[in-house]
């Protein structure tokens, strides 16, 4: 799987259009995948004017392909026909890939969560986590961890100064 460990070691050619902020909170994301997302022309308009909702979007295995459910992507106001906003979505991934993802779904507690949606060229991509849902401890813990590596950060700038 071409597995990658962020956005930041990406080409220049990206143009980000949405982040799921909250998914690194509520899940402990293990590896992330880039797939492909299958759109009618109108919501690819839509797309690329950032009108779609995706924090309570993810993805499931349904046999032979995988599904992207609850992602709101507006109607584009300038289109002669309307899509249902929340149709679910195929992802576009090898088969090799759809098995290695079923694989690890499988497992306890495992899930498949849309991190970001960006244009890379002219084709639509989501990156896709697999992760498992943290508990309210570990949301806690978490937080702890961003705020102490915060005051570290200020401490250091203040000190090169």
């Amino acid at each position: 799987m071409r597995y990658s460990q962020g956005m930041n070691d990406e080409p220049s050619n990206i143009k980000i259009i949405a982040r799921n902020r909250k998914a690194r909170y509520y899940y402990q994301i293990d590896s992330t995948i880039e797939v492909g997302i299958e759109l009618r022309g109108s919501e690819v308009k839509s797309l690329r004017e950032g009108r779609l909702n995706l924090a309570d979007a993810y993805a499931i295995v349904d046999g032979s392909e995988v599904i992207l459910r609850n992602l709101h992507i507006s109607p584009y106001r300038m289109a002669s026909e309307a899509t249902d906003p929340d149709r679910e979505r195929r992802l576009l991934l090898h088969k090799r890939e759809i098995r290695k993802l079923k694989a690890h779904t499988e497992q306890k507690g495992m899930t498949l969560i849309p991190l970001t949606i960006y244009f890379k060229g002219q084709y639509a991509k989501i990156e896709l986590g697999v992760g498992v849902g943290r508990k309210k401890y570990d949301k806690r813990q978490a937080i702890a961890k961003a705020d102490a590596d915060r005051k570290m950060n200020q401490a250091m700038r203040k000190d090169v100064k």
